[in-house]
C-alpha cells in the first residue's frame, strides 16, 4: 500500500482552516488590487509618487485580515451587532468633534499619522448590523421594515452631516439591496425612493412628476396595510418633495451642488467644477479601442487630470488600455458580483446570505456610479472604484467585507479538522 507524503498532509492541514473559502472570489480580488497598483503607478509616473506601492501594502495588510476573519465562524457577529453598531456610530460622531477636514468636509481622523475615515468602515457596520435584523425578523411585515431602516438612519445621518454624499447614497444602495433580499415588498422600495425622483421630476419635467406621483399614489393602495392612508400619504409626501428638495438643496455645500449641476453641462464651468470631468471623457475617448499603451496616455502622463489615481483611475484605464480594457474590467468587477451572489444563495443560513448580499449592494453601486461619473452619466459624487482606486481605509473596508463573506462561505459546512 502506498504511504502519503508527510509534507502533503501537513500542507493539507496547514490549508485546512480556508478548505471551503471562494478561491475564485479571493483571487479576483486580489488580481484586482495588484492592476489598481499599475494604474496608480502610471498616473504618477511623472510626479515621483509613491502611492502605488502603499496601495499594494494595505492590500497586503488587508488580506492577511480578510484570512484571519475567514476562518473565524462570521456567527459570531450576532453577538456582537448592537456593540459594532454603537462603534460605528461612535466613530462617526468622534469625526465631528475631532477629525480633520479637507476639500470642504470633515472625514478623517489622524491616529499616529495614519488617517483613517471611519464612514468607509461604517458600510460594514452597517451590513452586520441590518444582517442581524433581518435575519430574526424578515422585513416582510412594515414594523420590521420600519425597524430596519431607523437603525440605518442614524449613521447615514451622521454620514450626510459631515457632509459625504457619496457614502451617504452607498448607505442607501446597502439598504435597499438588503431589505429586497430579506423579503421586503418591492412596492415599500419604489415608495422609499419615490420622493429623490420627485424632486428631480418637479425641477425637470412638471408633467413627468404628475404621472409619477399618481403612479406612487396606486402602490401604496396596493401594497400598504393602511390602503386608504397609504395612498394620501404617498401624494401628500411627493408633493411636498420639491419643496422639502429646495430646503436640502441649501444645506448642501456649494462644490456638492457643483457636482450634481455639472455632469449634465461641464462646459458651463470648464475651469472650475467642469473640468474633471471634460478632461476624464477626453481622456476615455483619447483610447478609443485598444488605448495609448500603458504609461502612454497623454492626458494621464501629463496630469490634465488632478487626483487622477482616487475617483477618476477608470478615465486612465480607458485612455491606456482603450475600451477593450474597459470591458475587461467590467467583466472581472461582473464575475465578482456573481461569486458573492453565488455565496449568497449557497449560505447555510439568513444571516450569511444577508451579509453576502450586503457586499454585493455596495459593491454594484459603487462600480456604477464611479464608472457612470467619469463618462458623465452621473454627477461626481466622490465614490472610489472598489479596489482599484487609492483610498487607504477603502481598501481595508473591502477586504474586511470580503473576508466576512469568506467566512459565510468556508462554514456553509462544518468542518472536521484532524
Amino acid at each position: 500500500m502506498l504511504r502519503k507524503s508527510p509534507y502533503k498532509i501537513r500542507w493539507q492541514y496547514l490549508f485546512a482552516a480556508w478548505k471551503q473559502i471562494d478561491w475564485w472570489l479571493l483571487a479576483l480580488c486580489v488580481g484586482m488590487s495588484l492592476f489598481g497598483g499599475i494604474m496608480i503607478r502610471s498616473t504618477e509616473l511623472n510626479q515621483g509618487l509613491t502611492d502605488w506601492w502603499q496601495h499594494w501594502l494595505v492590500g497586503g495588510v488587508g488580506l492577511t485580515v480578510a484570512m484571519f476573519i475567514a476562518r473565524w465562524r462570521y456567527e459570531n457577529l450576532l453577538q456582537l451587532h448592537w456593540f459594532i453598531y454603537s462603534i460605528t456610530n461612535i466613530s462617526l460622531i468622534a469625526v465631528m468633534v475631532i477629525g480633520t477636514s479637507a476639500k470642504g468636509a470633515q472625514r478623517w481622523i489622524s491616529i499616529a499619522g495614519f488617517n483613517l475615515q471611519p464612514s468607509e468602515f461604517a458600510k460594514v457596520g452597517v451590513i452586520i448590523t441590518l444582517a442581524a435584523i433581518l435575519q430574526a425578523k424578515t422585513a416582510s411585515t412594515m414594523p420590521a421594515f420600519l425597524k430596519a431602516l431607523a437603525i440605518t438612519a442614524v449613521p447615514w445621518a451622521l454620514v450626510f452631516l459631515q457632509p459625504d454624499l457619496g457614502t451617504s447614497l452607498v448607505f442607501g444602495a446597502i439598504t435597499l439591496g438588503m431589505l429586497y433580499w430579506g423579503n421586503a415588498n418591492p412596492g415599500w422600495l419604489i415608495l422609499l425612493a419615490s420622493p429623490l425622483v420627485s424632486v428631480i421630476l418637479f425641477n425637470v419635467f412638471l408633467p413627468g412628476w404628475v404621472v409619477w406621483t399618481i403612479a406612487m399614489c396606486a402602490i401604496a393602495y396596493l401594497t400598504l396595510p393602511w390602503q386608504r392612508i397609504g395612498a394620501v400619504g404617498a401624494v401628500v409626501v411627493n408633493l411636498l418633495a420639491g419643496e422639502l428638495g429646495s430646503i436640502l438643496w441649501n444645506v448642501l455645500k456649494d462644490y456638492q451642488k457643483d457636482r450634481i449641476i455639472l455632469f449634465l453641462n461641464p462646459e458651463k464651468d470648464p475651469l472650475g467644477g467642469g473640468y474633471h470631468l471634460i478632461q476624464s471623457r477626453i481622456a476615455i475617448g483619447a483610447g478609443e479601442r485598444w488605448g495609448q499603451g500603458l504609461n502612454n496616455g497623454t492626458q494621464t502622463q501629463l496630469n490634465f487630470i488632478p487626483e487622477q489615481h482616487t475617483d477618476f483611475i477608470f478615465s486612465a484605464i480607458g485612455e491606456e488600455l482603450g475600451f477593450v480594457g474597459c470591458l475587461a474590467v467590467l467583466f472581472v468587477f461582473w464575475l465578482i458580483c456573481w461569486r458573492l451572489l453565488h455565496i449568497a444563495r449557497t449560505a447555510k443560513d439568513n444571516f450569511g446570505s444577508l451579509l453576502a448580499v450586503g457586499v454585493l449592494s455596495m459593491l454594484v453601486f459603487q462600480v456604477i456610479v464611479n464608472i457612470s461619473m467619469t463618462i458623465g452619466l452621473a454627477p461626481v459624487t466622490g465614490i472610489p472604484l472598489p479596489l482599484v482606486s487609492y483610498g487607504r481605509s477603502a481598501m481595508l473596508t473591502n477586504f474586511i467585507a470580503l473576508g466576512i463573506v469568506e467566512s459565510v462561505a468556508n462554514y456553509r459546512q462544518r468542518l472536521k479538522f484532524y
